[in-house]
């Protein structure tokens, strides 16, 4: 059996918690105790545990991660990037999934769920009602939300409007006037804020230019590659003309109605110009012109905010908008 912190505070005459402070060379311990409590930990070979330190400090070194689905681009990138962050300062991490869809209304996430288990939490993108926001509020830890605001937290994240606006600007000053949109389904839009906003803004910069938004080129694509596949096919079936280009939310859903232009003899960009949201892993292979965003850059600026809050910076968590920027490849292009 291993040697605890009890046993170095028994054989030093002190508190586990003066042990904890003197190992962690913390201040209120005198040279002579600390002194005394290093040479008994060392003569015993004593290593901290996680929960030693827990018991001294109340703290357990490790940030919560709340996240709707684990197998999403984006939320993938940004898990990655907090990770970075946290083990560089010797922080775990613990994640909390919803399961996606699979639990439809009885999804619940509430107060007890981190009581005692994290020091701090990161919400992914994820609309939380009222009640599970004031529950959170209750543990008293410090809150961020990554990737798309959360009402009742400081977020951090792109402006979502203002990439819809880009791209979608960018279609209109090569010449189209006939411009469709894959957008988010209806459990997107339910749970998320991200999906309306980039949906909004595409529509409020087809209405400024004085451009229709037609109904049946506005198709839902939940925000994957095969659902934007299927989306793609809903949107060619129509009858009568098709768009010569297409605003999709997100760079998957694109890459989708791609993959299903191809399948149908569409050329893109000489019959059909299409846009995406995101820089996803594949949209360079593929050509794809996009609005980037980088994920992990948004994950590592939460970590570290949070980080110096729970170092005594107390205001650290602040609303941070991150950048973006129009990467123009070989999907866009004037119509023919």
């Amino acid at each position: 059996m291993g040697v605890s912190i009890d046993d170095v505070a028994a054989r030093a005459g002190v508190s586990t918690a003066t042990v904890s402070r003197a190992l962690r060379g913390l201040p209120r311990v005198s040279p002579a105790t600390r002194e005394r409590v290093l040479a008994v930990a060392q003569d015993l070979g004593y290593v901290p545990s996680p929960s030693a330190t827990r018991l001294a400090t109340g703290r357990t070194k490790t940030v919560g991660v709340l996240v709707p689905f684990i197998d999403r681009w984006y939320f993938a990138h940004a898990l990655e990037g907090i990770d970075q962050e946290l083990r560089e300062h010797g922080y775990n991490l613990m994640l909390f999934s919803l399961g996606g869809y699979q639990h439809g209304q009885r999804r619940r996430f509430s107060e007890p769920m981190v009581r005692k288990h994290v020091d701090a939490l990161v919400v992914l993108c994820l609309g939380l009602s009222g009640v599970e926001l004031e529950e959170l509020k209750h543990a008293h830890i410090p809150l961020i939300a990554v990737g798309g605001p959360v009402v009742g937290c400081h977020g951090v994240h792109i402006d979502d409007t203002a990439a819809a606006t880009e791209a979608t600007q960018h279609l209109i000053d090569l010449g189209h006037r006939a411009i469709g949109q894959l957008r988010g389904g209806s459990k997107d839009e339910k749970n998320f804020i991200v999906p309306v906003l980039r949906s909004r803004a595409f529509e409020a910069t087809m209405h400024r230019a004085g451009l229709q938004v037609r109904p049946e080129w506005n198709v839902a694509g939940n925000f994957t590659v095969l659902e934007g596949v299927a989306a793609a096919g809903r949107l060619f079936d129509q009858p009568g003309e098709r768009p010569t280009a297409v605003f999709c939310g997100s760079d998957e859903m694109a890459l989708g109605l791609m993959f299903e232009a191809r399948r149908r003899g569409i050329r893109i960009p000489a019959d059909l110009s299409v846009v995406g949201i995101d820089d996803y892993d594949f949209s360079g292979p593929a050509g794809l012109s996009t609005i980037a965003q980088k994920p992990i850059d948004h994950g590592r600026v939460a970590a570290q905010m949070l980080l110096a809050e729970l170092n005594g910076n107390t205001g650290a968590s602040q609303e941070r908008i991150m950048p973006i920027n129009l990467v123009q490849r070989e999907t866009t292009a004037p119509p023919r």
